[in-house]
């Protein structure tokens, strides 16, 4: 029997990730050596790879990825063709949208949106209270 979640849109094939718990729908990526935590969710055709984290409430979607030793926590939400690599970090209500890129060791973190085809890179941080 096939499992479903409905992750706000309706319920769809999902399953359990192995490393943590959380939800993670049939149509997304994600590696064993990643970690979704047990409240985080990643689906559509996300990607998550590596030893990133997912974990607290942080969504993970539509096209994004998630790679390397990067970290998306709190209630942050990465969509569209978003990629956060290396040993990025994004938490709290931060969104990160579009083509928007987060690497090396940034932090994006607080209400900090950042969107369309920006780039957050080296030792940079974007906090918005």
């Amino acid at each position: 029997m096939a499992t479903t979640f409905d992750f706000g849109f309706g319920p769809v094939s999902a399953h359990q990730h192995p490393n943590g718990g959380g939800w993670v729908s049939d149509s997304a990526r994600v590696a064993d050596t990643a970690y979704i935590g047990p409240d985080a969710r990643v689906f559509g055709a996300a990607v998550v790879r590596d030893n990133a984290v997912v974990s607290d409430n942080a969504v993970v979607s539509g096209y994004a990825w998630i790679y390397g030793n990067a970290q998306v926590s709190g209630k942050a939400w990465v969509f569209g063709y978003a990629m956060v690599a290396e040993n990025a970090q994004v938490y709290g209500n931060a969104e990160i949208s579009g083509n928007a890129r987060v690497y090396g060791n940034a932090w994006v973190g607080g209400n900090a949106k950042v969107s369309g085809n920006a780039r957050v890179s080296g030792k940079a941080e974007v906090i918005k209270d």
